[in-house]
């Protein structure tokens, strides 16, 4: 009997064991292709001459207000059933309103930099031209936090650099490098840094409920884009565009802001399913991926030396990710001194 038993049981751990690997790769699948099929549709609603609409900001905007409407529908329904349950909150509230507004200021700067970046450069090179998150990230998180980084994540930053600068010289040798796509790319990289760092510190403001924090940024953006695309002179762009009654614009446009949306929603999913780590591994392939898409779906040429500066930029970003995650082992397994642990 316990002979008979013990094969049934193993199954039984097989087919769970299985089923949690076709779930990490239906939802890492589905994490590829939202994101990729994001930036390219975000690309074509930026430069395309089929929609020729010169107002970056004022599109960025319209998929703000696509992403606010799905949350407040799902803060209704309270989530999708049998799926996951939407947090309560208003966005309205006046505490609220003042402990995540600053971050709110950041997220919309963020969002609309990399919009700006990817209408000046292309697809392939857009990886390259945000790069330098993780190098901010080391300089905030000492200026602002006093954390100091280990040699070796030091070292893979000095690579980041490097491929970003040999990325930069040879966009500039083929003849499509854009400086004021590579300075918004720059630009984003240091707000989704600042971002990055004070989610930390506003996430308990909201119940630790990264639902709720996109719901909100997403809807005090709704107001932040309005000066800034008087600012950017968009007005008279919109005022004189003729493609408004296109529906196929507008359809665009609407797949453009779900993809907005859905992408928020398969990072959380993958980082869930898997790990932090994994997500950036993931995050780090896909990019190699898109980049390699681009390349063939626009008939763009690139050099050997191009094709390595990603290669370095790639490898080093992956490496970071792997030393944080070494080093935030040990510390875990470090054991606390008697003066510092708790006396209940």
């Amino acid at each position: 009997m316990l002979a008979s038993a013990e094969p049934e049981e193993m199954k039984e751990q097989n087919s769970d064991l299985c089923s949690r690997y076709i779930k990490i790769f239906i939802v890492v699948s589905c994490y590829w292709v939202v994101s990729i099929t994001t930036v390219f549709i975000n690309k074509t609603l930026l430069s395309s001459e089929d929609v020729a609409l010169e107002a970056p900001l004022f599109i960025t905007w319209f998929q703000c207000i696509v992403s606010f409407s799905i949350c407040y529908f799902l803060s209704k329904t309270g989530g999708i059933p049998k799926v996951f349950v939407f947090p309560k909150g208003t966005p309205w509230d006046i505490a609220v309103i003042r402990k995540v507004i600053p971050l709110s200021i950041m997220f919309t700067f963020m969002i609309a930099t990399n919009n700006m970046c990817l209408k000046y450069v292309g697809v392939p090179f857009y990886y390259i031209g945000r790069s330098l998150t993780t190098v901010f990230n080391v300089i905030f998180s000492y200026i602002l936090l006093g954390q100091k980084t280990s040699n070796s994540c030091m070292m893979c930053c000095a690579f980041i650099i490097f491929g970003f600068y040999l990325g930069v010289d040879q966009e500039n040798l083929l003849g499509s490098f854009s400086l004021l796509g590579t300075i918004y790319g720059v630009i984003g990289s240091l707000m989704l840094s600042l971002y990055s760092i004070y989610t930390k510190k506003i996430l308990p403001s909201v119940n630790q409920e990264v639902w709720l924090l996109s719901y909100y940024n997403n809807a005090y953006s709704i107001f932040l884009f309005l000066p800034l695309i008087v600012i950017n002179g968009e007005i008279p762009t919109l005022l004189q565009y003729t493609n408004f009654t296109n529906a196929y614009f507008w359809l665009q446009m609407l797949v453009g802001g779900f993809c907005g949306f859905a992408i928020g929603y398969f990072t959380s999913l993958q980082i869930k399913v898997t790990s932090p780590l994994t997500h950036n591994i993931s995050g780090t392939a896909k990019a190699c991926a898109q980049t390699v898409i681009a390349t063939q779906w626009y008939n763009e040429t690139k050099n050997t030396v191009w094709w390595a500066s990603n290669v370095i930029v790639l490898c080093s970003s992956a490496l970071y990710a792997r030393f944080k995650q070494v080093e935030m082992e040990q510390k875990a397994r470090r054991p606390v001194p008697e003066e510092k642990q708790s006396l209940v």
